[in-house]
């Protein structure tokens, strides 16, 4: 393999002081289990940078549930041999000490509420533990652009809050969703679900694109809504709807009007669902409401 693996921090300096000067670096941060959405990330950073670093870190700060982070695939010479082949430039791979030096304890960030709400609400602390890991990656690696994927979409806007608390840098690009052919998001918990839970797991996206022809269609009631996107995502039996929220995608508002037409917020409308097949959670999101409503005004 031609990657680059970095075991620590000194590492980087070493290579990153062997480059031209003036690079333009490409930073793509992953907790390994790579598939195919992954490599599309580096693909893209490859497109628009000079070269493209990874890391592959599970942080720990991040899990609301011990057993999940426990649970969590590790396959890392296979993740290095995916990362090789989309010519990804180097691996930073650190040991839980060099991120954490003081213990893995997640900061305190203020990130404007963008933690409370949605999946921050679920999951209490988990975007406090994602924005200082990807504070502390972005020391260490000071790179230019930080790409990521919008199947965790409310996890960018957090990001995004980083990077503006660092200046605005880096650059933060959001990348499309990558799916299996059946629609299922990819992630790396889909390695631990069944055949038959796998092909269940389409019926979240049908769910979501059936709550966009809707409301395409005409007025729909958010209340209405969910009932029958549940009623969709459940009727295989195999899998068991834990929320189904939407919000403003701009300022991720919870919209929490259950009558209130969807189509008549000044921003567009996201859709979020989190079920489980068996004990693996899955989340998927998407937009059903592509432009915010602008009343009509007398000339």
């Amino acid at each position: 393999m031609d990657i680059l693996r970095l075991s620590s921090h000194s590492d980087w300096i070493t290579a990153r002081e062997s480059l031209s000067s003036g690079l333009r670096i490409g930073f793509v941060p992953t907790m390994g289990a790579l598939h195919a959405g992954h490599l599309a990330l580096v693909e893209q950073a490859r497109q628009t940078c000079d070269l493209v670093v990874a890391s592959i870190f599970v942080n720990p700060t991040q899990f609301n549930n011990p057993e999940d982070f426990a649970a969590y695939p590790l396959d890392l010479e296979n993740d290095l041999r995916a990362l090789d082949s989309v010519g990804c430039y180097a691996a930073y791979c650190p040991q839980v000490a060099e991120i954490y030096p003081d213990g893995a304890t997640a900061r305190t960030m203020d990130l404007g509420g963008l933690d409370s709400v949605l999946e921050g609400a679920l999951r209490p602390g988990h975007f406090q533990g994602v924005a200082t890991v990807v504070d502390r990656l972005f020391d260490l690696i000071q790179p230019d652009v930080a790409f990521f994927g919008q199947k965790d979409y409310q996890q960018v806007k957090v990001i995004e809050r980083v990077a503006a608390l660092r200046g605005g840098l880096p650059h933060i690009v959001a990348c499309p969703i990558v799916r299996e052919p059946h629609g299922l998001a990819m992630s790396s918990r889909n390695r631990r679900l069944s055949s038959a839970q796998r092909e269940a797991g389409a019926a979240i996206f049908q769910a979501l694109r059936f709550a966009e022809a809707e409301l395409q269609a005409f007025p729909v009631p958010p209340r209405a809504l969910k009932l029958e996107m549940r009623r969709i995502i459940q009727e295989s039996g195999v899998l068991q709807v834990e929320s189904i929220d939407f919000a403003l995608a701009h300022s991720l508002t919870p919209i929490t009007d259950g009558e209130a037409y969807l189509d008549r917020y000044p921003e567009p409308v996201q859709a979020f669902v989190s079920a489980y097949a068996g004990d693996v959670r899955l989340i998927d999101t998407h937009r059903i409401v592509s432009e915010g409503y602008v009343p009509d005004t007398e000339v």
